[in-house]
């Protein structure tokens, strides 16, 4: 018997619509089996594991800080992956906007007044634009990959950072720390909620959020990159261009990186570091699927990622868990996400193979 995927003529809506919820369910039990392994009642540690980091208004603001990069690049991605153009290159665009913004802030934050943060988001935006922009570019000359090339310029990206916090940023009077000198209070991000860390990043991704609802429910050019996202026949036929979604796409999600990049630098950081991101690009890969690549989703979906994070930290003191738990659970996630939506779009069929038949002939005649 041979098995093969045949594709649905129509998916189903509603399970497009509960088969988040059931990724999330089946990484719960995940997460009580590896809780119940390491000899730890499974449902207390669990409820642990998800309540303790929100005890307190501390933990909240950290939930709102963590949350608003994942929301801000889960939006910027969603974009592209509307358009089938999948950008993996988030990572290394935040990296990128972390050089340029960091360039601004150590150039002119000590002196600087109140227009070096507005020139922070400008050039981390620009930085992030121009890291995505070349396999945008590639993809539309040389119908390159654009999978493999922004995914390879990740490493590119952070060997380049690398390369400056050791070298000529590093902080003179850091014993030797790779880091950079302290940003001049003039490149910091203010306080939104007192006696937190949360800060006006956070209002970055509730914008972020409309934008992104307005630009992909309500204009023209985000319907035709629905269009192009589909079917690109259909889009030529309807006398749309096909490489315009391609640079709308990279474009959108790179200067979304690039001001996530920022906002770790002036938010919660406060120096430039070699690892400036814990992996925010590639989680909000995620945080767009699970939200069904729809704003509103990738609000709550980045909230719920964010939660994963600050859980990890708090496993490992309380629980006795490695911090890598947060790293396992969302791979476990994308993992039966995407294998749901295998099950929504394809159904399998059996089929006997000529052997098979042939021998059930013989042996019939």
């Amino acid at each position: 018997m041979l098995m093969r995927f045949e594709a649905r003529p129509k998916p189903s809506r509603t399970m497009l619509v509960l088969s988040p919820l059931i990724s999330l369910s089946l990484t719960s039990l995940v997460a009580m089996t590896i809780f119940a392994a390491a000899g730890l009642n499974p449902l207390d540690a669990f409820v642990t594991f998800l309540t303790a980091p929100l005890a307190d208004l501390y933990g909240l603001g950290e939930l709102l800080i963590k949350a608003a990069p994942l929301v801000l690049i889960g939006v910027g991605l969603a974009i592209g992956f509307k358009a089938g153009v999948w950008n993996i290159g988030a990572e290394g665009q935040l990296t990128v906007g972390v050089v340029f913004s960091g360039y601004v802030a150590l150039k002119f934050g000590p002196g600087g007044g109140a227009w070096v943060l507005p020139a922070m988001l400008l050039a981390g935006a620009v930085g992030g634009m121009i890291w995505a922009g070349i396999p945008a570019a590639l993809r539309i000359r040389f119908n390159a990959s654009e999978i493999l090339v922004s995914l390879m310029l990740n490493y590119v990206a952070a060997l380049l950072l690398s390369f400056l916090i050791f070298g000529p940023w590093r902080d003179p009077a850091g014993f030797n720390f790779p880091q950079s000198e302290p940003l001049a209070p003039a490149a910091l991000f203010p306080i939104l909620i007192e006696d937190t860390r949360a800060n006006i990043s956070v209002l970055f991704a509730l914008v972020a959020v409309a934008a992104g609802w307005l630009f992909m429910a309500r204009s023209f050019s985000g319907f035709q990159l629905k269009v192009t996202g589909l079917s690109q026949g259909a889009a030529r036929y309807a006398g749309f261009s096909v490489s315009k979604p391609v640079w709308i796409g990279m474009l959108a999600g790179g200067a979304a990186a690039g001001v996530a990049g920022v906002g770790e630098i002036a938010g919660p950081l406060g120096q430039i570091f070699p690892t400036a991101s814990p992996g925010y690009g590639y989680a909000a890969i995620i945080v767009a699927y699970l939200g069904r690549l729809h704003p509103l989703g990738i609000l709550l979906s980045g909230l719920l990622m964010a939660l994963l994070y600050l859980a990890g930290d708090l496993a490992q003191m309380s629980l006795g868990m490695p911090s890598s738990i947060t790293g396992l659970l969302q791979s476990v996630l994308l993992f039966l996400l995407l294998t749901t939506d295998v099950f929504i779009h394809y159904r399998i069929r059996f089929q006997a193979t000529k052997r098979a038949v042939a021998t059930t002939r013989k042996g019939v005649s």
